[in-house]
């Protein structure tokens, strides 16, 4: 079974040593996919976040 985990912002700044705010400028600027909660909260694909930390895709 396949299933797509999200990660929260936080999550992904921690995985890139960076602040929250330099991941929502890498989704303003296209480098991440931002996928919105009901609540408006922004979650990232674990997948696309592996490719982007590891610079290619992820098998």
């Amino acid at each position: 079974m396949n299933t797509l985990k999200l990660l929260k912002p936080g999550e992904v700044a921690a995985m890139f040593r960076v602040r929250v705010p330099t991941v929502t400028r890498w989704a303003n600027a296209g480098k991440l996919t931002a996928i919105r909660t009901v609540g408006g909260q922004r979650r990232y694909r674990e997948i696309e976040v592996q490719e982007l930390l590891t610079g290619g895709p992820t098998a």
